[in-house]
């Protein structure tokens, strides 16, 4: 299909979004607050199963996280629809600085020998906990700041160019948490982590204060949050891009089990998990830059299924694979083919969510998928635990993607052929 048919607001143009100062900033702060998360990730995971040697504590790191940002996210959504965004980032970027400060000090060299190991990995859990509060809040606050950054017919170039600076944060952050940890240890790498939150708030300071929605009736918090619930549900489209990309994600969490493939299986270290942790963000961001020209989302649901089925097919092939080289091109598919599935759900949410329900729209996805990778993240886990298997575990997680593929195919091929243009998708 050439751009000339496509509906105007899908017709490409790479670099419309970048035009406007503020979204530039934007993108800045995702891309700093980013890089720092996915370097604290590698450090956190790493330390913790250094100390434990169990597969489990790597689970429970993203239980840790998923937790506080399940449950608040509803709220969150709530406050964001009725706060000014910039100002609740800021609040959110502040705790987060705070958190990192606190794992800094207590992963001193000459903290963390003098602490009991048990109390140090309550604490690490502890702080998982608070970002993942954060989280709650900042999900729905940034995705309604952003409809507010660029024109409604860009949406679609403005989700592929924040998806992008997202995942090419996630493909160095990894690598440089994995390296620095490495090289220069951890007190040098969390000092960075620090610098970075900063920056990512230096970015926010840059932006105007945003009106907020003025609603027509006042209503209580329930029947608000009941509202942006309903409003999910009843969208067809909305629903199913959800439903899939969550139970795929779910089954799919081999990246939490990293550490152990690095350590045990293919014996490359923590300069070698920085890779691996950094391969399948590659994957994601190359996708993306490509889909900023060439969106995915003109046949959403088509070009989801055979998205979310690649991805099973790659993380099968992943758990199979016993060579470093080959693991690394696997992990880029998986990156890849999720990307497509992330700028398909994000395009479809930004057209079809109403301005004064932003923060409660963003806050049920956060629900269902933001917190996703943390949960699969646990059931892998717990996979890995209960079959003996790390291999294994990825392998079954694979297939139970693919088998959730074919059962959604099978029962939504209505869908298949609808484009994302019109009102015949709601």
């Amino acid at each position: 299909m050439s751009s000339e048919t496509l509906p105007p607001q899908l017709k490409p143009d790479a670099f419309a979004s970048l035009r406007f100062p503020e979204f530039r900033f934007y993108l800045g702060m995702r891309f700093f607050l980013t890089f720092a998360l996915q370097m604290k990730a590698v450090i956190v995971g790493w330390f913790i199963y250094s100390i434990t040697k169990d597969t489990l504590s790597l689970g429970m790191i993203g239980l840790a996280e998923a937790i506080p940002a399940l449950s608040v996210a509803l709220f969150g959504g709530y406050v964001a629809d009725r706060s000014d965004k910039r100002k609740l980032l800021l609040f959110v970027l502040f705790t987060v600085l705070m958190a990192a400060t606190v794992l800094l000090l207590v992963t001193l060299p000459s903290m963390h020998k003098s602490i009991d190991a048990h109390i140090l990995i309550v604490v690490i859990y502890s702080l998982v906990f608070i970002d993942g509060l954060a989280r709650g809040f900042f999900a729905p606050a940034a995705f309604s700041l952003m409809a507010s950054l660029v024109p409604k017919e860009l949406y679609p170039n403005s989700s592929s160019w924040n998806s992008s600076s997202w995942q090419l944060a996630a493909v160095a952050g990894p690598a440089a948490g994995g390296l620095i940890y490495g090289f220069y240890g951890i007190t040098v790498t969390m000092s960075i982590v620090l610098l970075l939150i900063i920056l990512s708030s230096i970015c926010i300071l840059m932006l105007s204060s945003k009106p907020v929605a003025q609603l027509e009736k006042k209503e209580s918090i329930r029947s608000s949050l009941m509202e942006g619930i309903r409003f999910v549900f009843g969208t067809k489209m909305m629903l199913g891009a959800m439903a899939l990309d969550m139970f795929s994600v779910f089954f799919g969490g081999a990246v939490a089990l990293l550490p152990v493939f690095a350590n045990d299986i293919l014996k490359i270290g923590a300069e070698g998990l920085g890779i691996l942790r950094a391969a399948p963000s590659a994957g994601a961001v190359i996708t993306m830059l490509i889909m900023t020209r060439y969106t995915p989302a003109v046949r959403p649901w088509r070009n989801l299924i055979i998205a979310v089925l690649g991805f099973g097919l790659s993380t099968i092939l992943f758990g199979l694979s016993k060579n470093f080289y080959l693991s690394i091109f696997f992990l880029f598919l998986i990156g890849a083919f999720d990307s497509i599935s992330v700028i398909i759900r994000s395009t479809i949410f930004q057209l079809l969510t109403p301005d004064h329900m932003r923060g409660r729209v963003s806050a049920v996805n956060t629900m269902f998928i933001g917190s996703s990778n943390e949960i699969g993240a646990f059931e892998s886990g717990v996979t890995a635990k209960l079959m003996g298997s790390t291999p294994i575990a990825v392998v079954f997680g694979g297939t139970m993607t693919m088998l959730i593929v074919a059962g959604t195919y099978l029962k939504t091929r209505k869908l298949w052929p609808l484009k994302l243009s019109g009102r015949d998708f709601i």
